[in-house]
Formats: structure tokens, C-alpha cells, sequence
């Protein structure tokens, strides 16, 4: 029998207890392993202690990917893949409004080890087409992006990439595999931040990349010199937030939808950026991609209400950095999460002063209607 999702996320990935027949998978803290007569040389570094090894093999089963490595950040995940896939002078074309630590990672570092990039002006298969060049080695996107909620065709991107003979990458960190399974429409490889979603509880830091196991086997190579690995005790923390993200998801997806819906009727929001709204200039693609559509959604307030003043007045929604946890949190992304892009960029992609991105949690969604309301009298 084919297990469903679900089940995957449940067992899928465990670390056995062969002494005591535990019904979780037990921590091996073991930073040093036998070596004499052994068919794998075990090392935290290597990515394949028993905890790390589970988490690659639990997550990769829930994109129907071959292989997975775990990262000890989303960060981790993003630069060690780009450094070990790319190669001095190599170019890649990258979409223009992806995770603002990965645009500055690609403007601050790339060129020092030769590699060139271009970013698209929109996020029309036509746009990336358009910046491809002979030594063009990468396509990478984000779709749901951060903090937009732009959608990118992601079947049409996996087909330009394979005419081409690239490499596709996408962050599928905001949709989760729960929501999206990008492997099925033919990219080749997947990041998360786990910090997000697949950890769930705003406790864990962690990345990870799956792909089939030649790519992993590149990524490895890079990352074992790297030394970005996630440690077991993470590892062991992230298999077990796992077990609950099918649920979690579930509610996440609902709540944000019905506060969407909500705060695009509120006579004092200016937009709604979220794809589950029929008004989403790409509402047919993500029903086409996404089998739900996140717990993610941004908001436009209008001038004469002050961002600040309208989060100190939420007693709920807590103001913080990051996303995904299993409560609510909102922030500015100009004053947090894109701040690094600086103000010519921001205004270029669109990212206002006034806007606000809001990680809808599973409390219950008539609470946090309220919160918001109340805020914004």
C-alpha cells in the first residue's frame, strides 16, 4: 500500500529502538562511531548519524524525493546548495523577490567565487527565459514568495530549466509539502527552511535540501567542508514536529483563508496579498499547484494607520520575527525580514512601508478576527 501523506509524516523517518522497543526514535548523542569493519564512516559533519539520516529520509519521502540532507538553517541549506551546484564562471538566473537572506546572499557573496547571476523582472516564464545566457548553469525560484505571496508557474519553470539543460532549484518553504510537492511537476531540487513549517513550533532552527541522489551527492561533497550540518538533537526535535504537520497545516490553511477574507472587506486594508483569494492576480495557477494555500498572508494598512502602533495594539498576534509557528505572529517586513534589500529595492519589488505579513497559527480564527479588528479601530 502507497501511504498517504499523512501517514508519511507520522512514520516515516524513524530512528528504530532495537533495546527497548520505544514508540519514538531514541537521540544518539555520539559525536564518535566505530570505524573497523564498518560499511560507513559516521560523523555529525558527514550528515549521517542516525538522527540526522532519518530527518533527510522522512522529508524527502514527503516531496517524493530520492535523498535529503539536513541543514543547520535555512540559510545553511540555500548557500551550500548554490556553492556546490554552481562553479567559478557559472551564471544563474534567480527570481527577483525571493527570501531577502538569499537575495543579499547572492549579491554579497556569489561574485567572490566568480559566479555571476541575473535576476528576473517579473515572474513570467517568459521573464526567466529572457535572462538565460550559454553559461547559465541554475534557475531558482520561491513560489509562494516571501512576502508577496507571488505565485510562479512551477511546471512551466521545471520545462524551460530541462530545454535548457539547468538545474532547477525552488525554496517551497511558505507551502510546505503538505501544500506542495514540487518534485512532482519536475524540479529537481527542494529547500525548506525547517525552522518554518516542518518545525513548527517557533523552537528549532534547521534547512534542508532533497533531490534525486546524484544532485545530493554534489550538495554533500560541499556541505561536509562546509560544515552546515544539523545536529542530532535537532534532528531528533524535527522528526518529531513532523509527526503533527499534516494537522497543522490543515489549520493553518483555514484560518488564513477565512482572515483573508475578512481583512480584504476591512474598509481600513488597502490589499490583501494571499493565493487562496479569488482577487489574486494568479488564484488559478496556485489551485493548479498547490492543494492548499497556506497559512502565509500580507497586508496593506491604509496612510493613516501606523504599522507600529496598529501591532502594539494586537494582544494575540504577537509582533516577532519569523513565521510558521502554531501562533499567530506579524511583522513589517521593511523593518525586519527585507530591510537588508534596502529602500530603492524594496520599493521596486513592491514591498511598502505600510505593509504587514502575518503568519496565521491554528488558534481559533473567530480570536484572532477579533484581535485584528479590535487593533485596527
Amino acid at each position: 500500500m502507497k501511504k498517504k501523506i499523512q501517514t508519511k509524516c507520522v512514520h516515516n523517518g524513524e530512528v528504530k529502538d532495537t533495546q527497548f522497543n520505544g514508540a519514538i526514535s531514541p537521540i544518539f548523542m555520539a559525536t564518535s562511531y566505530a570505524y573497523l569493519d564498518q560499511d560507513t564512516l559516521r560523523y555529525p559533519r558527514y550528515f549521517n548519524t542516525p538522527n540526522q539520516e532519518v530527518i533527510g529520509k522522512k522529508i524527502a519521502s514527503l516531496e517524493n524525493a530520492e535523498a535529503g540532507l539536513p541543514f543547520a538553517s535555512g540559510m545553511a541549506a540555500i548557500s551550500t546548495t548554490l556553492l556546490a551546484l554552481l562553479n567559478k564562471g557559472d551564471h544563474i538566473v534567480l527570481q527577483k523577490d525571493i527570501y531577502g537572506g538569499a537575495f543579499h546572499f547572492v549579491e554579497h557573496d556569489l561574485e567572490k567565487y566568480g559566479i555571476s547571476y541575473s535576476f528576473t523582472e517579473g515572474n513570467l516564464t517568459s521573464d526567466f527565459k529572457a535572462k538565460i545566457k550559454e553559461n547559465t548553469k541554475v534557475i531558482y525560484i520561491e513560489t509562494p514568495s516571501n512576502p508577496l505571496l507571488k505565485i510562479v508557474d512551477i511546471q512551466a519553470i521545471a520545462d524551460l530549466a530541462k530545454q535548457y539543460n539547468l538545474i532547477s532549484i525552488i525554496d517551497n518553504t511558505f507551502a510546505s509539502p503538505i501544500n506542495q510537492q514540487p518534485i512532482n511537476f519536475g524540479i529537481d531540487v527542494v529547500l525548506h527552511s525547517a525552522t518554518k513549517y516542518l518545525g513548527g513550533h517557533s523552537d528549532i532552527l534547521a534547512g534542508i535540501v532533497v533531490s534525486n541522489k546524484n544532485i545530493i551527492e554534489k550538495i554533500f561533497q560541499t556541505g561536509k567542508n562546509l560544515g552546515g550540518n544539523l545536529s542530532h538533537f535537532i534532528s531528533y526535535l524535527l522528526e518529531r514536529s513532523i509527526k503533527t504537520l499534516a494537522v497543522r497545516i490543515e489549520k493553518h490553511n483555514a484560518n488564513a483563508q477565512e482572515i483573508a477574507e475578512f481583512l480584504e472587506q476591512h474598509t481600513k486594508i488597502k490589499k490583501v496579498y494571499y493565493p487562496g483569494l479569488k482577487s489574486h492576480p494568479n488564484y488559478e495557477l496556485a489551485k493548479r499547484q498547490m492543494t492548499g494555500f497556506g497559512g502565509m498572508l500580507s497586508f496593506e494598512l491604509i496612510e493613516s494607520i501606523n504599522p507600529k502602533i496598529f501591532q502594539k495594539k494586537l494582544h494575540l498576534i504577537k509582533p516577532s520575527l519569523s513565521l510558521a509557528g502554531v501562533e499567530s505572529t506579524i511583522l513589517q517586513p521593511a523593518e525586519t525580514s527585507h530591510k537588508l534589500l534596502g529602500a530603492a529595492e524594496r520599493k521596486k519589488q513592491g514591498i511598502k512601508d505600510g505593509l504587514l505579513r502575518l503568519s496565521v497559527g491554528i488558534e481559533n480564527v473567530t480570536d484572532l478576527i477579533y484581535d485584528l479588528n479590535q487593533a485596527l479601530k
